[in-house]
């Protein structure tokens, strides 16, 4: 009984919390700018959780850690190391000041408002949209995965009941304080994500007699392989596939809409620079301890029905089953994690979703005119549908042998990543790029990951992996778009010296600030 009261007390602790930020930042969500981009005045530690807690999800602590260990071994802890260096650190270089520069030139809030900007073109712009509006449901929904063990283990609590709980908070205080109420609370879900993966490795390792013992006995493990030792190795047993997961997990950040957004809100050049270094030490240890934690999965295979090499209860399973021996407290910790990383996420993704289907879909094409206020009140209302319907989904697919769902969810995110990274990336940095190009890494990417869902046996051996398919598009995006563009008609030069004048401007500082030349005596 007091187990389950330290527990229960922790969890209505951080729910109060969590509302009541969002409460006190009404104040900012009065226009569109302050609702979708907290009037472009955030700092960097707000914007460097936001962006890491938007990253890693319960799809990553639960979903993601437990099965990637289980395949690779300590080896998924390159997955990790590839998400803070690729995924944050080189994310944030590449794309970070140059999203904020022109996105504020162009007066653009979403990622499809930036597309039918800067390449004029009010078509690109809905297609964005759809492509945004059709994954990102499904990503939305599959948050909630992971969390129905947890909480049978923490509270012998039925699912729905969490499901509902979590969303309809969320949705308070998404609505009432939008992005920064979003970006305080992922600052402080963030410090509990930190806290809650050191406790855990800490704890589980121990479990096992400590680092060097659990690595020893990992090394003992074959598994399906007939070599001893390889789950205890560098690169694993199937580095191929690995490579996939890095590539997908990490640079897919650089075309998702909701991570992409972060860089649209950050306030000041420093921001920026401080905001790299923090986002990568932390995607550092939530996600390479997250990896790092589940390539011991395998030690605890005698806490799980384990039938043909696979858990009976699929990879979700095997991190729960690791920390079903753990102390109460530690355990409330676990679940508050875990619902830390699915609350950020989701405020993220239908905080993207609302504002899309608003400024880019309904604003000018069903609503000819919508003033600011009606435009918060309509992205306002949308938060509500996009949760109810995720809500829907997440339980249908819990409740029912509807796997269809699931499977969206893992083609959404090589969806997305491979339809907009390149166009993204490009239009950013080279004049040269055309809206045909656009067009065809769209087209390109929606549709393969679509045929991966119907028609996945006739992919190749490779390729059948949505993971394997999802990093293909992205790298094809990276050949298609600029080997289009170079036999597409070019944007008028005119229109394009306006766009990137933004990179350009002059302005006067005091030698303080910037060291020129001077004349020397």
């Amino acid at each position: 009984m007091f187990d389950f009261a330290i527990k229960f007390i922790l969890l209505i602790l951080f729910f109060g919390v969590m509302v009541g930020i969002g409460l006190y930042c009404r104040r900012h969500a009065t226009d569109v700018s302050g609702f979708v981009l907290g009037g472009r005045s955030v700092g960097p530690w707000l914007t460097a959780f936001a962006y890491g807690t938007s990253y890693f999800s319960a799809v990553v602590f639960v979903g993601y850690a437990g099965q990637f260990g289980w395949k690779y071994g300590v080896a998924a802890t390159w997955a990790g190391l590839g998400n803070a260096f690729l995924g944050s650190l080189l994310a944030w270089v590449v794309l970070g000041r140059r999203t904020r520069v022109m996105t504020q030139h162009l007066d653009s809030a979403t990622m499809p408002e930036f597309f039918g900007k800067r390449f004029e073109s009010q078509s690109l712009k809905l297609c964005a949209s759809a492509i945004i509006f059709i994954f990102l449901i499904p990503y939305t929904a599959s948050l909630y995965n992971g969390l129905s063990r947890l909480f049978a283990m923490a509270f012998s609590i039925d699912y729905s009941v969490c499901v509902v709980v979590m969303a309809v908070l969320t949705a308070v205080y998404v609505i009432a304080g939008g992005y920064m109420a979003t970006a305080i609370n992922d600052f402080i879900q963030g410090i509990i994500m930190l806290a809650g993966i050191a406790a855990v490795i800490l704890a589980v390792l121990h479990s096992q007699g400590g680092f060097l013992a659990a690595l020893e006995k990992l090394a003992q493990v074959k598994g399906e392989s007939s070599v001893p030792g390889v789950y205890a190795s560098f690169f694993g047993p199937d580095p191929v596939n690995l490579l996939g997961v890095v590539i997908l997990t990490s640079l897919g950040t650089w075309g998702l809409p909701q991570m992409v957004q972060k860089f649209y809100a950050i306030k000041s050049e420093t921001a920026i620079s401080k905001g790299t270094v923090i986002s990568t030490l932390f995607a550092l240890v939530v996600a390479g301890g997250c990896y790092f934690l589940g390539g011991f999965g395998r030690l605890f295979a005698d806490r799980m029905d384990v039938v043909d090499g696979v858990p009976a209860g699929g990879y979700d399973a095997v991190i729960p089953a690791m920390l079903s021996g753990l102390p109460a407290a530690l355990i409330a910790v676990v679940v508050i994690l875990v619902l830390s990383a699915s609350m950020s996420t989701l405020s993220s993704l239908v905080l993207a979703s609302s504002s899309t289907l608003t400024l880019d879909f309904i604003k000018g094409n069903i609503i000819k005119n919508m003033d600011e206020k009606r435009q918060v009140r309509w992205m306002r209302g949308l938060v509500v549908v996009f949760i109810a319907i995720s809500v829907v989904l997440a339980i249908i697919q819990y409740k029912s042998s509807v796997t269809f769902i699931a499977q969206l969810m893992g083609v959404s995110w090589g969806a997305l990543a491979g339809a907009f990274l390149a166009p993204f990336l490009y239009g950013l940095y080279w004049k040269r790029t055309t809206t045909a190009a656009c067009w065809v890494s769209f087209l390109f990417s929606t549709a393969v990951m679509l045929a991966n869902i119907f028609v996945r046996s006739s992919f190749p051996a490779l390729l059948q992996s949505p993971i394997n398919a999802g990093a293909f598009c992205m790298i094809a995006g990276l050949v298609i778009v600029p080997a289009v563009s170079l036999v597409t008609p070019a944007p008028d030069r005119r229109r394009l010296e306006s766009v990137f004048a933004c990179y350009e401007r002059r302005v006067t500082v005091t030698v303080k600030d910037s060291i020129g030349e001077q004349n020397q005596h």
